[in-house]
């Protein structure tokens, strides 16, 4: 079976929207944890209700998992993400808004439409896919390489190849070979590559900007109800719906900005995740050293792209498609 590198593989619709049926399922079950959570334990200790959620959200990665293998439940990664901003979107606008000012409510509508049209370009973009065939048909020549791609996985000992320069890898998820290839993202269903390695980085950076105004908005309420539940008055549900967010959208913001911190790093060294994590398995990242004697000594980590921080922020920002 021959595969195109720039064309995706036909997805049948009924299957995507079982898979998006089970993303909506879990999403609900996660939500309506955390809400019985918060209703529980009182939502000035915030810590406490950290430590639990992480607990209850872990627990239920389990049991899913289970699932997953008992009854081939499988749900997806993107819906997962789209049915979270709906969710919070709602909740924001039943809970929360009425006490937020007008200047930081349009700025958070402002953020999660941005967030939108962005996941949107990122799931149904070119990371950079390259045509190929398979070894046992034709042999695929690129931009003038000498070398073709198969070559790159048989062991090639033409390090310094135009091919190699190129940063050609293949996704195994895709079944394709992408340019400037970084990962596979499950959040987003499309590999991280050349052409929307910037978007990525600018999508993940919005999303720890509209989940921590959507902190900041939800602590207003969560700090009028501690006034409310200490002069003897019932708190509404809606206090622990926004409590319940509130702390989820931590959660996310921390993962979100260790994740992120990581790839600006890996940009101002000019290195890809794929080849941090398998740069064994990539000849131009292997440098061998020699003994005295003339013997092969080990073999060591070397980056051969890094040209200095100020240049590969330029490379980066000029090849983002």
């Amino acid at each position: 079976m021959e595969y195109s590198g720039r064309r995706r593989k036909h997805r049948d619709p009924w299957r995507l929207i079982c898979r998006s049926t089970v993303s909506f399922v879990c999403v609900c079950l996660a939500q309506f944890a955390l809400f019985l959570l918060s209703s529980f334990f009182n939502s000035s200790n915030i810590i406490t209700l950290l430590f639990l959620s992480v607990i209850v959200l872990l627990g239920l990665t389990v049991i899913g998992r289970r699932c997953k293998r008992l009854f081939g439940l499988r749900g997806s990664a993107p819906a997962f993400v789209f049915t979270n901003i709906v969710f919070m979107w709602c909740v924001y606008l039943v809970a929360i808004r009425q006490a937020i000012s007008f200047p930081l409510d349009i700025l958070f509508h402002a953020e999660l439409i941005i967030l939108l049209i962005g996941l949107y370009r990122i799931i149904s973009g070119d990371p950079g896919f390259v045509d190929y065939a398979p070894i046992s048909n034709t042999e695929t020549f690129l931009e003038g390489s000498e070398l073709p791609i198969s070559n790159i996985y048989e062991g090639s000992p033409s390090v310094e190849s135009s091919l190699l320069l190129q940063r050609v890898r293949y996704c195994k998820y895709c079944h394709a070979h992408v340019k400037g290839f970084d990962h596979h993202c499950p959040a987003f269903g499309n590999c991280i590559g050349q052409n929307n390695h910037f978007l990525f980085m600018i999508l993940l950076a919005g999303f720890i900007i509209a989940e921590s105004c959507y902190i900041l908005s939800a602590s207003q309420i969560t700090t009028a109800s501690r006034t409310l539940d200490s002069d003897g008055q019932k708190v509404v549900w809606t206090v622990a719906l926004a409590t319940s967010t509130m702390v989820f959208s931590i959660l996310q913001v921390l993962w979100q900005a260790a994740f992120l911190a990581w790839h600006i790093y890996c940009v101002c060294f000019n290195i890809r995740t794929d080849e941090w994590m398998h740069w064994k398995k990539y000849p131009e990242f292997q440098h061998i050293t020699h003994s005295q004697l003339g013997e092969t000594g080990t073999t060591r980590y070397r980056n051969p792209y890094d040209k200095g921080i100020w240049q590969n922020l330029k490379e980066f920002i000029e090849a983002k498609g």
